[in-house]
């Protein structure tokens, strides 16, 4: 997907984006992991969506380019994994999944991309002043070694307005990250159904 910057390119994040399916290859020198591989979430554990079904991709190599925008620059070098899913209208979400060496690395990971996507909105301001940003904390989850889930609105100055779900969740080593957006503000984000996809996705990393 073209970026002019990583701000235009997060305002651009539709279901378009969402279904792309472009990956970003990590960096040389990601070691390859062996299966088996921590389960992913299927179409039926995201947020239903009240006029479409979800449809999934296959599980493919990389890290994702849907989460590009706020995680594209930085991201440590892993063997990442990730799914694509979209509707039929302007939702679609992805799932990004690595096993890390430790339980450490991985705790240190979550909490980096944590970080970066509660930055995000700041960020985002900072690189583009045609975009206006909001981010949104929506708190934590008990499951595992703990989830956190945000949320982020832009808006830019020729009328185009997304909201965006983010969380990172981990179990031990192994960490994950959920995406869902659509065209909207924060009114339209089913808050209380992502987390409970969060929950299932930190749930099935075992």
């Amino acid at each position: 997907m073209p970026m002019r910057t990583r701000a235009a390119a997060l305002a651009a994040l539709t279901v378009a984006a969402l279904a792309a399916g472009t990956v970003l290859t990590a960096p040389a020198g990601a070691a390859p992991m062996k299966a088996p591989w921590p389960r992913f979430l299927a179409a039926s554990e995201l947020p239903p969506h009240p006029s479409s079904t979800w449809t999934a991709s296959p599980v493919a190599d990389g890290f994702p380019a849907e989460l590009a925008p706020c995680l594209g620059e930085g991201v440590p070098a892993y063997d990442y994994r990730h799914r694509v899913f979209h509707t039929d209208l302007d939702t679609g979400a992805v799932q990004v999944t690595v096993v890390t060496g430790s339980a450490a690395k991985g705790k240190a990971l979550a909490a980096l991309l944590d970080e970066e996507i509660g930055s995000c909105a700041d960020r985002i301001e900072q690189s583009d002043p045609d975009i206006e940003a909001e981010g949104r904390s929506y708190g934590s989850l008990p499951v595992e070694e703990g989830a956190r889930v945000h949320g982020l609105h832009t808006a830019t100055s020729w009328g185009a307005t997304d909201v965006h779900l983010l969380s990172v969740g981990r179990d031990g080593r192994t960490v994950t990250v959920v995406g869902w957006g659509q065209m909207g503000d924060f009114d339209d984000a089913p808050v209380g159904a992502f987390k409970k996809t969060t929950t299932r996705a930190v749930e099935k990393l075992y």
